[in-house]
């Protein structure tokens, strides 16, 4: 039974790697976007298609106004 039990670990030490990874896309994309990257960060480890969203939509507030010209 025990023996069994390995390659599950493995896995799931793999999808929580994955999980975390995840998390930090739309962290960065409001990071990026002037809002809190920590705080898109917890949100998207709990709720990813929401935050990925709201990430998104966000207004941009760096000062170019996401309007860069180059």
């Amino acid at each position: 039974m025990i023996a069994l039990a390995g390659p599950w670990i493995g896995l799931g030490i793999i999808g929580l790697i994955v999980w975390i990874a995840l998390a930090f896309w739309p962290a960065r994309v409001a990071g990026r976007k002037g809002h809190s990257f920590f705080g898109y960060f917890i949100l998207s480890l709990f709720f990813f298609p929401l935050s990925l969203l709201l990430a998104y939509l966000a207004h941009d507030r760096t000062s170019a106004g996401g309007m860069a010209l180059t």
